[in-house]
């Protein structure tokens, strides 16, 4: 919905909103709040999570609050793999914990959720990344080679703990790809089709900052205004993301990045402008706002500029797919497909993934 002109009347769309509760607290030095936290919510005995990059700063988490940690599990892996799941439920078990604290990015969360999935243990995140995971009912767990999306608010985490500090060490390219990665949970919120002025709303504002801080963050990384809007960016962008449905872009990127093993992030990053692309003509009003949220003439254009501006990843090949995974990773996409403004078609989503994996996003634009 864009904005009125003076003297112009608003004709509101009907829509539902679904506000999903949770306990946010942002700011620098935040994680000092995390004993308090625990024991606001009644909880004596956590399990600490984390990827085996970030062991030692767990450790350090785990020291400040003493005895409220009961145990540590430091394999969280990408995708949210059954197996690991498996191995880190033994571990909540063996310890008696009664919630999870999931320290760093997208992996870790999924885990936290995996946990809490089949446990109900409450959960409390410190997010390190852009990821957005935390502000979501949604976990996409793989086994077999294959990734399984759902959305539940069994896994909707109870509290998160935004820090600042956190992010300063976030590299400059994992900065790219994870920022891209929530600019492209907001721009999916802007055609999705349960979508409401609110969450739409919300999104541009969270396009527009993640727009301005990611140039500043890689021209000076310990930029720590930069890194706050990036960081509220990325809040407002996990809310989108929880709130309304997802469409071709996250199906896309679940099945691509699930089923070849490919970096999260970057997968978003690749394939967030052929998305657009995509539904650009059957969704001209999120166009629209794309376009102005980052200064550009088109939605997919301002894209594919921020992108060059950011030197982000721009093919699947780059980030290791391999040429004869693009006819099964069409097949894939059009599998039991999510909703989406532009109806489903094997054949161009086939060249969507063709063009994407080649990186040819000029000829894909200006193709029919």
């Amino acid at each position: 919905m864009n904005p009125p002109r003076d003297g112009e009347l608003i004709v509101m769309q009907s829509f539902v909103y679904n506000a999903l509760p949770g306990r946010v607290i942002f700011g620098q030095g935040t994680v000092s709040a995390l004993k308090s936290e625990m024991e606001r919510a009644g909880c004596t005995r956590a399990l600490l999570l984390s990827t085996p990059e970030q062991a030692a700063a767990l450790k350090d988490i785990a020291a400040s609050i003493g005895a409220l940690a009961a145990g540590i599990f430091t394999d969280a892996a990408m995708h949210t793999p059954t197996d690991v799941t498996d191995r880190a439920l033994r571990a909540a078990r063996d310890c008696a914990a009664d919630c999870t604290i999931a320290f760093g990015g997208g992996s870790s969360t999924g885990l936290g959720k995996a946990i809490a999935l089949r446990t109900d243990l409450t959960q409390i995140v410190i997010p390190t990344t852009y990821a957005g995971s935390e502000m979501t009912p949604i976990i996409g767990e793989t086994e077999g080679g294959r990734k399984v999306t759902r959305r539940t608010l069994k896994v909707l985490p109870e509290i998160v703990i935004y820090d600042v500090d956190f992010t300063l060490t976030l590299p400059p390219r994992l900065t790219v790809t994870s920022g891209t990665n929530a600019i492209a949970h907001a721009v999916e919120a802007l055609y999705a089709q349960d979508r409401n002025p609110v969450i739409s709303m919300m999104a541009e504002q969270a396009i527009s900052a993640m727009g301005r801080a990611l140039p500043a963050i890689v021209a000076h990384p310990q930029d720590r205004e930069a890194r706050a809007e990036a960081l509220y960016g990325a809040w407002l962008c996990g809310i989108c993301l929880g709130s309304v449905g997802m469409a071709l872009h996250h199906k896309l990127c679940h099945v691509v990045g699930g089923s070849f093993n490919l970096p999260h992030a970057d997968t978003h990053t690749v394939i967030l402008p052929y998305a657009m692309a995509y539904n650009a003509k059957a969704a001209p009003e999120a166009d629209q706002v794309v376009a102005r949220a980052l200064g550009g003439r088109s939605g997919t254009q301002a894209l594919v500029d921020l992108a060059r501006k950011l030197e982000s990843p721009t093919s699947l090949k780059s980030i290791g797919m391999e040429e004869r995974d693009i006819e099964r990773a069409a097949d894939l996409a059009v599998q039991s497909p999510y909703w989406n403004p532009r109806p489903i078609d094997r054949s161009a989503i086939r060249d969507l993934v063709a063009s994407a994996w080649a990186g040819d996003i000029e000829r894909y634009m200006s193709g029919p």
